[in-house]
């Protein structure tokens, strides 16, 4: 038996984007208390992933990391149809993960101490993301 639910984010452009919240508060009414939770991005150029949640200063890095490993405008990649960051936000997405499996215990999603799950935008422009959560009881 599952419980799916869907919502959008709304990205102001190239970051993270908390959404541990809305991914808990899809378990929310779910016949069973224990279970996995399958967090699953509909793009191919935003992501998910399990990061640190108490310093900010983490992600900042990881985006700076992805910068230089995989720039704008990088002359080298055929695809730009929508712009230098087009191509590099696809490899980006490759490169992390679009879907998350998470354990559930007692209701709750059963995080690390300093985990959260974050949608990763890798464009630069505004974009509206869909995340799909499934209780997998």
């Amino acid at each position: 038996m599952a419980q799916r639910t869907t919502f959008p984010i709304e990205t102001r452009g190239r970051g993270t984007y908390d959404i541990t919240a809305r991914v808990a508060s899809a378990l929310d009414g779910a016949p069973a208390t224990d279970g996995l939770a399958h967090v699953f991005c509909h793009h191919t150029s935003a992501s998910l992933i399990l990061c640190e949640n108490a310093d900010p200063s983490v992600r900042r890095d990881l985006d700076a990391y992805f910068a230089r490993l995989v720039p704008d405008g990088d002359p080298t990649f055929e695809h730009d149809a929508e712009g230098d960051d087009d191509m590099p936000a696809h490899i980006r997405t490759v490169l992390t993960q679009s879907s998350l499996l998470i354990p559930v215990a007692a209701g709750r999603l059963d995080l690390g101490t300093w985990q959260g799950v974050y949608l990763w935008e890798h464009r630069t422009a505004p974009h509206r993301r869909r995340v799909t959560v499934t209780f997998i009881l």
